[in-house]
């Protein structure tokens, strides 16, 4: 039952969003046309984007744009970016202060606006509005490796659709190391209920608002 009607809510809500942030999404879509080129939202090329769902289907996540095209492959093959990536690597593949972030990228990231393309990953199926960060294969790979024994939260957090916010994304976002975050992931993948799922939606505008542990 709690399946059912977690997917109804995610159907009415993603559509209501969708509608609510028509305004949003479409001048953002037309100021990334105007100060930078290439595609509106992440090009599905990019390696980032194929995120890891439930039972590790792969999917691709939808997410404006904020940086070059190839952002990717500038992080793991470009020379000038190499201490970058090996930092990207030690801060729980996020980085705090990424030069390939534009300006118009920082002011969307730090509100979440980039994300709200992700509206339609929920309509679609793939995510659900409240779940687990949506890790892509590399990330989970590497920080096992850096955080050993957090190789069963991995596999709990699996059991459930990944979400646009979840419990560790109103507990400190980005300032929170990959092992306490998945672990956190983990929690709201064993106990998951329609309650905690209301907490955390509630709690959410006042993250993006403040846009505190953004990056």
């Amino acid at each position: 039952m709690y399946l059912i009607v977690k997917r109804i809510i995610d159907i009415v809500s993603s559509t209501f969003l969708i509608i609510l942030f028509s305004p949003i999404m479409f001048v953002t879509a037309i100021i990334i046309k105007l100060t930078s080129s290439g595609p509106i939202l992440v090009e599905p090329t990019n390696a980032h984007m194929k995120r890891i769902g439930k039972n590790g289907k792969v999917f691709r996540l939808f997410k404006f744009r904020s940086m070059p095209v190839n952002a990717d492959s500038l992080l793991t093959h470009d020379p000038r970016f190499k201490k970058l990536y090996s930092e990207y690597k030690r801060s729980s593949f996020k980085l705090h202060d990424d030069p390939r972030v534009n300006k118009f990228g920082k002011f969307i990231r730090k509100y979440s606006i980039d994300e709200t393309p992700q509206f339609f990953n929920v309509l679609k199926g793939d995510m659900s509005l409240v779940g687990p960060r949506p890790y892509h294969a590399d990330e989970l790979t590497e920080q096992q490796k850096i955080y050993s024994g957090t190789e069963q939260f991995v596999r709990d957090t699996q059991t459930v659709k990944p979400g646009i916010t979840g419990y560790w994304q109103v507990s400190g976002r980005s300032d929170i190391n990959f092992d306490k975050r998945i672990e956190m992931d983990a929690l709201y993948a064993k106990k998951k209920s329609l309650l905690m799922d209301i907490f955390i939606i509630l709690k959410t505008p006042f993250v993006m608002i403040s846009g505190k542990g953004a990056v």
